[in-house]
């Protein structure tokens, strides 16, 4: 009993009883719907590590999420609420193919060129919305959030320009093939590498069927180096400081507007640079007409608040958004079960999140209780002599 009561004061117990709450509460539902829980969830854990193919493909669609997720937890930290997330990666995949499908150099100047073009229209837009906060008291909540339908509006303007324009199609023109980011991209569509990937199914799984990228490491980098920067860095300390205290941090010295500004910089070029390394690793390498937003950042606001705002905490976290996400599909495809269910669980989990301390109240709990079953005990016992 102690260790349980040790480990619920721990930050990562609350995260851990806010998914058992979520899986709990879709259980209810599936029962009430008429699905068996045990085989939805067994088919829920099969469609994510099944098989290598889907492995791949939790880590390739966790990409953007623990980006945009990092990006989140970084403004947080620093006492800014980035929910503009979504028109910041939006913003990043416009440049990204603009710089992409006008530029071609060699892949080792192309992908750098096209990462940072991403990367700094993030920036940009971040920078604008730090500016409205600092110069004019703006909140960056309502910026940040018409920003994002600017955003979007803007990419169906680039698809629709005749320069861009990809004739007989809802997209843009791909970047050129030396801004990928992909694992052997043409070794394994040519003869030789189908003829080794057929024998080493393992591989064939991984690589042909996926679009296995560098992606997941430069996320799981820049989770790292955020994490330091925040930690260990003097402008993360200010940054921090400015989040806690304006007033104090000012008196202390600290250029407040300045590290608003940067903050949201930063937290832009990682959405941005989420934006990039989409159309660097993943087919069609382009952006497309959108009906409605992608959802990139928001799934990142999700993942940051269920890592408890740590940017490395975001690493595990976005796996277990991507494998929620991606064994839905195939819940919904083998059992029938509406994808609905699952978008509950994960709204559930995150409520779960969000409540203050939640594993933290259930220790004391545990150890109001048994202070009271302790104290009850000499007096039954003086009853009964």
């Amino acid at each position: 009993m102690n260790a349980i009561v040790k480990f619920l004061k721990r930050p990562i117990a609350s995260a851990l009883v806010a998914i058992l709450c979520g899986f709990a509460v879709a259980a209810v539902i599936l029962a009430v719907a008429g699905y068996n829980p045990f085989i939805t969830f067994g088919t829920l854990i099969h469609g994510s590590i099944g098989t290598p193919k889907y492995i791949t493909n939790v880590i390739i669609k966790a990409t953007p999420i623990l980006l945009t997720g990092v990006a989140v937890a970084f403004a947080f930290q620093t006492g800014l609420f980035n929910i503009g997330a979504e028109g910041q990666y939006i913003l990043g995949t416009i440049c990204a193919t603009i710089v992409g499908v006008t530029v071609d150099l060699p892949g080792p100047l192309e992908v750098p060129l096209v990462v940072l073009a991403g990367a700094l229209g993030g920036a940009l837009l971040g920078a604008f919305i730090g500016f409205l906060k600092a110069k004019f008291g703006i909140h960056e909540v309502i910026t940040s959030i018409m920003c994002n339908w600017i955003m979007m509006y803007l990419c169906n303007f680039v698809v629709g320009t005749d320069a861009f324009h990809k004739p007989n199609s809802n997209t843009a023109f791909p970047i050129h093939t030396s801004g990928y980011t992909m694992i052997l991209p043409e070794w394994k569509v040519s003869e030789e590498g189908i003829e080794y990937l057929i024998a080493h199914p393992l591989l064939r799984d991984v690589l042909l069927k996926t679009d296995l990228n560098l992606g997941f490491l430069v996320a799981v980098l820049v989770a790292v180096l955020v994490g330091i920067l925040l930690s260990r860095t003097k402008l993360g300390y200010e940054l921090r400081a400015v989040g806690l205290n304006k007033d104090a941090a000012r008196f202390s010295g600290i250029g407040v507007e300045k590290s608003i500004v940067t903050c949201m910089c930063i937290s832009g070029a990682i959405c941005g640079l989420a934006g990039a390394l989409n159309i660097t690793g993943i087919a069609p390498h382009t952006i497309s007409l959108l009906k409605v937003q992608e959802g990139y950042g928001f799934n990142g606001l999700s993942v940051a608040f269920i890592a408890g705002c740590s940017a490395i905490g975001c690493i595990p976290s976005s796996l277990l958004f991507s494998a929620l996400i991606y064994g839905g599909m195939t819940v919904q495809q083998v059992l029938g079960v509406p994808s609905e269910i699952i978008s509950i669980m994960i709204g559930t989990i995150v409520f779960f999140t969000a409540l203050p301390s939640i594993a933290p109240k259930i220790s004391a709990w545990i150890e109001r209780r048994r202070s009271e079953k302790e104290s009850s005990t000499p007096n039954s016992t003086a009853k009964e002599a």
